[in-house]
């Protein structure tokens, strides 16, 4: 069977969020949320969403194709590519990776990150194409409508939680947060998040996110952790990042603003929670089993060097 391989155009969004929901049922993806992302691309990402097209006009699989122009080292690319299950065998995902591996190249990438599924199949298919894994990370699920949420309890002396909303006319403490954890968070790379207005946009201001059930624990005033909350409104509710300030670690707060984030978001009507987690990340899986989350998914980071 002929197949196309070409950009994804904004028309393209539902489909290609249906194909992504084929393959990880447990991520947030909405064809609005994805026309949102292309939209708000940063221009040193040179980010490229491609899809491969059968004759009878079915997207059959799925790219995610760009540069991480916010890591410390430079010329490091990305390519996650998701083939529908029931459109295996085609070749689709060997054409989205050469399509993509060219892309990335002309735009001087040498080192290429991809996500794949922890299947005997889809590793050995990463390996057969020069990519060796690296490391591994969770997706996981918590069945919030049944859930034995623990409960919110007293809270320490001097410590407050806020939500998003209390920091809608000046999110700026929060993006200092969420740079501050974000520098030494688990991965194969660091990262300088250091655009404000950026951040804004694409984080603070994206369709998922939900201020009201976003968390921050201060400490004496102090914005000392925090939980960041999406939501696509259909009853699905996922923490986008959850994390303390060096600072104020050991004191419990990413329990206390995901055991209030939760709560709030099963009074709000949502019924599963998700999360990922970094498997090298023991405190922050031990709180997430804590909470009664089980592991949906595993992935495998896999890296090679072109050029």
């Amino acid at each position: 069977m002929t197949l196309i391989i070409r950009a994804a155009e904004a028309g393209d969004a539902e489909a290609f969020a249906r194909a992504r929901r084929a393959v990880l049922p447990f991520i947030l993806v909405t064809a609005e949320q994805l026309a949102f992302d292309w939209a708000h691309t940063h221009p040193d990402g040179h980010y490229r969403p491609l899809i491969a097209v059968t004759e009878d006009g079915t997207v059959a699989g799925t790219a995610q194709v760009g540069i991480a122009h916010d890591a410390t080292e430079p010329g490091v690319g990305f390519v996650n590519v998701y083939v529908d299950p029931a459109r295996r065998g085609l070749g689709a995902g060997a054409a989205l990776l050469g399509a993509a591996e060219e892309h990335l190249a002309s735009h001087g990438a040498h080192t290429l990150f991809s996500w794949v599924l922890d299947e005997p199949s889809n590793r050995s298919w990463a390996e057969r194409r020069g990519y060796a894994p690296s490391r591994s990370a969770y997706y996981l699920r918590l069945d919030l409508a049944g859930a034995d949420l623990p409960p919110l309890g007293v809270l320490p002396d001097g410590v407050e939680l806020r939500t998003g909303e209390d920091f809608a006319a000046d999110p700026r403490p929060l993006f200092e947060l969420d740079a501050l954890t974000t520098a030494d968070e688990p991965g194969d790379l660091s990262f300088d998040l250091d655009d404000f207005d950026h951040w804004r946009a694409t984080t603070w201001d994206h369709p998922f996110h939900d201020p009201s059930l976003t968390t921050v624990a201060l400490v004496d005033g102090v914005p000392a952790a925090f939980t960041a909350a999406q939501s696509d409104r259909l009853g699905r509710y996922r923490t986008g990042m959850t994390g303390t300030a060096p600072a104020f670690r050991g004191r419990g707060l990413a329990k206390l603003v995901k055991t209030a984030s939760l709560h709030r978001a099963r009074e709000a009507g949502h019924t599963v929670a998700f999360t990922g987690n970094d498997a090298d990340n023991g405190p922050m899986l031990a709180v997430n089993k804590w909470f009664g989350y089980e592991i949906a998914a595993t992935e495998v980071r896999h890296v090679r060097t072109i050029g």
